[in-house]
């Protein structure tokens, strides 16, 4: 679990940094920022959606998963947290939702190959030195973010405990079924709602990218659904 405490640290290193640094930054030069990290995100997201090897996957994933998000109203829930979170730690500033940081930052933090594959190797072999890299990049992204998204980045510190701490601890039974086609179609999946987050800050849409979650899920069992059919 060393890698993942060391993560979760430099989140919170990272996104203190970046809250201590907004504060200097007028709203006019802030919201030019926040547009071109929405366009750096859809560039990151573009990149991860070309591991996927089969649209068919990605295309059940994303639909089976907005169902459920929409039917389970993941946003909603998520949303009732944050406001609870903003009752307390939002004052003058009410344009940046602490629900936006929370669900960008948690996403960038923990979709990709290098979070399951880290994670899965450090709970098999306890090697963390993809987990150690990785944290390095989460330093300097988890500033950026704070710096344009407010609290929420800081706070997604938790879900990068649970999410990859959980890995950790289900490694062994989570290698078998997470091979690395996979674990691509799983990225490609998450990329596409990393993509949206990316829209989203640039102010081109409004979508509530959190009911989308679950195709994260779906996107790793389709792959292993079709291997077993063929």
């Amino acid at each position: 679990m060393i890698g993942v405490i060391v993560n979760v640290i430099t989140v919170i290193i990272g996104s203190c940094a970046g809250l201590i640094f907004k504060k200097g930054i007028p709203q006019k030069v802030s919201s030019a920022a926040m547009t071109g990290l929405g366009a750096c995100v859809l560039y990151i997201g573009i990149s991860g959606s070309l591991c996927g090897e089969n649209v068919l996957i990605l295309i059940a994933s994303i639909v089976l998963g907005v169902i459920t998000g929409t039917l389970l109203n993941i946003d909603g829930a998520v949303t009732k947290l944050a406001e609870k979170a903003e009752a307390k730690f939002q004052k003058n500033d009410h344009k940046i939702s602490i629900a936006e940081g929370l669900v960008t930052a948690t996403l960038l933090f923990c979709v990709g190959s290098m979070t399951v594959t880290g994670s899965i190797q450090a709970g098999l072999t306890g090697d963390n030195t993809l987990l150690f890299t990785k944290a390095t990049l989460d330093l300097v992204s988890s500033a950026m973010l704070a710096s344009t998204l407010g609290i929420g980045v800081l706070l997604s510190a938790a879900a990068v405990f649970v999410i990859q701490g959980a890995l950790v601890l289900m490694a062994g039974l989570l290698a078998p079924i997470m091979s690395t086609g996979a674990i691509n179609e799983m990225t490609c999946a998450g990329s596409i709602l990393i993509m949206i987050i990316g829209t989203n800050m640039m102010g081109m849409t409004k979508i509530k990218v959190a009911d989308f979650l679950p195709a994260i899920v779906y996107a790793p069992i389709i792959y292993n659904l079709t291997v077993l059919l063929k």
